[in-house]
């Protein structure tokens, strides 16, 4: 950037800085948002939950479905393009 540059849009710093701000809190919500990590976690505990007893068959497959679905939703985005 040059010195002219710079001086004319020194009024936008402030526009600039939230602006990039805004992007990295973007980005490290994405980053924790697609981690398969808790999602695999959470298929153990829901196991372990059943093999308990503390929860019955229908609701193990429905939050099992529901967590399965979000895996493939993880991988899905990880095989596509990033914007």
């Amino acid at each position: 950037m040059g010195l002219i540059t710079g001086i004319l849009t020194l009024p936008l710093a402030p526009l600039r800085t939230t602006l990039w701000a805004a992007e990295q809190l973007q980005a490290a919500a994405e980053a924790q948002y697609y981690d398969p990590a808790p999602v695999r976690q959470a298929l153990v505990g829901l196991e372990r939950a059943l093999l308990e007893g503390r929860i019955d068959e229908t609701e193990y497959d429905r939050r099992e479905d529901e967590l399965l679905d979000r895996l493939d939703e993880i991988n899905a985005r990880g095989q596509g393009p990033r914007p």
